[in-house]
């Protein structure tokens, strides 16, 4: 499933002229990482919303097909309209993979370097409930 995670993610955050992409980043080892550290109900939802990404451009474009079918400019659109659909539970669907693609995103060294910020220490591993 973290192929479909990272699918969903490369669309919702995809490179721009100034801005790297989350495929940019360590996303990989970000997913495996959080994988294993999340309550299983976070992964759980973060699985859940990007099939509920992939399955939905029949109520943004109205095409009945996977959003992995649908050619770039349809796939940038179909992720704009799913972030700003009208029915509150399709945009939260989504809402884990977006934030969790954030996240991801936003601790990225060179994503980081680019707006002046030093990059995050090593993780001490000293706060874990289980």
């Amino acid at each position: 499933m973290i192929w479909l995670i990272k699918f969903a993610m490369g669309a919702i955050m995809p490179r721009s002229e100034m801005l790297p992409g989350i495929a940019d980043t360590q996303l990989d080892g970000f997913l495996r990482k959080l994988r294993a550290e999340a309550e299983p109900i976070f992964w759980i939802g973060l699985v859940a919303g990007a099939v509920i990404f992939t399955f939905t451009p029949v109520l943004t474009l109205g095409w009945p097909v996977p959003a992995f079918c649908l050619s770039q400019r349809a796939l940038d659109k179909h992720a704009d309209r799913i972030l700003a659909h009208r029915f509150y539970v399709v945009r939260q669907g989504v809402y884990l993979v977006r934030l969790s693609a954030g996240m991801c995103w936003g601790a990225d060294p060179a994503v980081r370097a680019l707006f002046a910020l030093p990059a995050y220490p090593p993780d001490p591993g000293t706060f874990r409930t289980s």
